[in-house]
């Protein structure tokens, strides 16, 4: 995608999901993500009818008039979407690959928060952080955001096709655990993620992570994140990665391995297989992330992404109305 297509994209992205943000998540985003409470603003003499426990009576002795404390709602909030760009982000079986999906869900939580006056950042990683812009206000800056999700890699002409960067969830499974050394634009490195967003990020934040988790080991980091954040974790699968369509031999390429291997797809059995090892390791991931207190939502890269996030944030509203 050239720079040009890309503006393209990113445009199309922002009508479709300022249509969907007005018509669809107005209201669902806010009775969500409130704000943290009340925070100090002045202090003002005291009129009386004042409650007496507002006082300041520091100020009230160095003065020696009654002073009280005011405080204001404190609404605007801090959304951190951290996204995935690593290889497997790149498969697409369908009109849109993984990345796109990615993105086109990022426009929607970030012109979800800036009508709500709240700031938006993004930290891009693979094995490695490859992007990190900080929080912000305003359309011009959530149109960024979008844009370099969508441009991530568009540059590198390492960068695999899209038809053939993804399959990682079954390459993982045929390849018994095979590991080589990843390239730093390959591999995933979900807690390697959430360290650098610990150490950039002492504000509590409403955290997505937003990516395929086709990584291991990054259950504690996760949970250390989420102590101090709100996270939410989005897995986001294209549909040819469970349900294999029967095209005969096929030779597959893991993007983030490397590994290549001859299937045959033609096989009922086989087929069968994968999208039951499959939809395991998909029960397994929302399970260790719901044993964290972390959030799952699911996302199939060939259906809407408004739909998952809606009952998402119903879900959580009716949580907290318990």
């Amino acid at each position: 995608m050239i720079a040009r297509e890309i503006l393209q994209r990113v445009r199309e992205i922002q009508v479709r999901t300022g249509r969907q943000v007005a018509d669809v998540l107005a209201g669902e985003y806010v009775s969500v993500f409130k704000g943290r409470g009340v925070e100090f603003d002045e202090v003002r003499p005291y009129i009386p009818g004042d409650d007496v426990r507002s006082i300041d009576w520091n100020v009230t002795a160095r003065t020696g008039e009654p002073f009280v404390k005011r405080y204001v709602e404190e609404r605007q909030l801090t959304l951190m979407l951290v996204a995935d760009v690593s290889a497997s982000q790149d498969f697409g079986s369908g009109q849109r690959s993984k990345r796109e999906t990615a993105a086109e869900l990022c426009a929607l939580l970030a012109f979800s928060a800036i009508r709500n006056d709240d700031v938006v950042g993004l930290l891009l990683f693979h094995s490695g952080i490859e992007q990190y812009i900080p929080p912000r206000k305003g359309q011009k800056h959530a149109l960024r955001v979008v844009r370099e999700v969508l441009a991530h890699g568009e540059e590198d002409p390492a960068t695999p096709a899209r038809a053939g960067g993804g399959w990682g969830a079954l390459a993982g499974w045929l390849g018994g655990g095979f590991r080589r050394a990843r390239s730093p634009r390959e591999g995933t490195d979900v807690a390697r993620a959430m360290e650098f967003l610990l150490g950039v990020t002492h504000r509590r934040s409403i955290c997505f992570v937003v990516s395929d988790f086709q990584d291991e080991d990054f259950e504690a980091a996760l949970a250390a994140a989420n102590q101090r954040h709100d996270v939410i974790a989005v897995h986001v699968e294209d549909p040819c990665e469970s349900r294999l369509p029967s095209l005969g031999l096929v030779s597959l390429r893991d993007g983030e391995t490397g590994r290549k291997q001859l299937v045959d797809t033609a096989s009922s059995a086989f087929r069968k297989r994968v999208e039951e090892a499959n939809a395991e390791r998909r029960r397994a991931l929302e399970h260790r992330l719901r044993a964290l207190g972390v959030d799952y939502v699911y996302v199939d890269a060939s259906a809407s992404v408004v739909d998952p996030l809606v009952r998402f944030f119903r879900m959580r509203d009716r949580r907290s109305r318990r």
